[in-house]
């Protein structure tokens, strides 16, 4: 049940050598060989177990090919997390971090490993979670996002972390140019989609920590408790709107009812029996702070654009052969069903 690891994949391995000189300099009693795997699931940032002796750890790096200009930023989640591992429990516990490009030819930095449960697209047959269970996983997965929310980001030295004034307008506006600036001609324009969220931009709500890509694979729970222990993948975090937030983490969430074409997108398990609905996941985390109903519209809408701005420039990289990951090749087809899927609710004029 635990988060399955392999060998490097082609064109993705990391020099030994240089890397086990580097932490043995750095990390303290690191005396046994180093062995590196890697996490095959990320989409983004690459992700390596190191193992040296009984000692293992996670090492982050940014993908290799074209990168978004302000993306892949190394340096920046390992701040987050620097200033996270005393006020949110749940931050993997930051090593070292690197920005000589001469040790693994890019910044990387290395963190503990939180060894639990990651649930991906289906739980796990051996794991036979009740219906009631799965929406306690549900649960607890939207009450840590809102304890993420909570947090006192200038107490935790994180103010100048981002720009909250005027975030929402921000992030439609860099989404249509990154959409815009990663277009292949074999994908949908989404200018439909692109001109409704400019003519129905919300007011800004307020400021939080973001973490800008929270879902069922970006949580870890333990084993045989089932509580949350874990919360990975920071790469994106900021200073922001956390509707927003919530709105990016809504795209995830695709249930049993949903047309086939969505499902086959599923990164989670929100399908099982038991899982939340849509509904009721907006319900929970919207608990005595409730918008209007056309708000709600515009953060789902923005969440799957979002989504597919994501997965394009993914598959920018793929189409133009900067990444031979095989993932990678219908990515297209996943943003033509993000288009369609938006298209639909705006027709519908509420989240289903």
């Amino acid at each position: 049940m635990l988060d399955p690891v392999q060998t490097p994949r082609a064109g993705e391995e990391l020099d030994v050598a240089s890397l086990e000189t580097y932490l043995r300099r750095h990390i303290p009693h690191l005396d046994a060989p180093l062995e590196i795997l890697q996490f095959p699931s990320g989409h983004s940032n690459l992700t390596y177990l190191l193992r040296a002796g009984g000692q293992q750890m996670v090492l982050r790096r940014p993908p290799f090919g074209r990168k978004p200009k302000s993306g892949h930023d190394m340096r920046r989640e390992w701040r987050v997390l620097s200033a996270l591992r005393d006020v949110f429990p749940y931050s993997p516990r930051p090593l070292v971090f690197c920005d000589d490009p001469a040790v693994i030819g890019a910044p990387f930095f290395v963190m503990e490993r939180i060894r639990g449960l990651i649930l991906r697209r289906d739980v796990p047959g051996d794991l036979a979670l009740s219906p009631s269970q799965m929406r306690g996983l549900c649960e607890r997965l939207i009450d840590v996002h809102k304890e993420l929310h909570a947090v006192d980001y200038r107490r935790a030295g994180l103010e100048d972390f981002g720009k909250p004034k005027g975030y929402v307008q921000r992030q439609i506006f860099g989404w249509i140019r990154r959409y815009r600036d990663a277009l292949t001609p074999d994908v949908p324009d989404f200018e439909t989609v692109m001109e409704w969220l400019v003519q129905h931009l919300p007011p800004e709500r307020g400021a939080a920590l973001i973490h800008n890509d929270y879902r069922f694979d970006n949580v870890v729970f333990s084993p045989r408790e089932h509580r949350l222990i874990g919360v990975l993948d920071w790469e994106m975090a900021t200073i922001g709107d956390p509707w927003m937030d919530f709105g990016a983490s809504l795209a995830y969430w695709i249930q049993a009812d949903d047309p086939e074409e969505l499902k086959r997108l599923r990164l989670g398990p929100t399908t099982a029996p038991g899982a939340l609905t849509r509904r009721e996941v907006i319900q929970r985390y919207g608990q005595g702070r409730e918008i209007p109903e056309g708000e709600m519209l515009f953060y789902y809408v923005y969440g799957l654009f979002r989504l597919a701005g994501i997965a394009q420039q993914i598959y920018w990289r793929f189409y133009h052969g900067q990444t031979q990951d095989e993932r990678f090749r219908d990515f297209n087809r996943s943003v033509a069903v993000l288009e369609r899927t938006a298209r639909r609710a705006i027709a519908d004029g509420y989240v289903r």
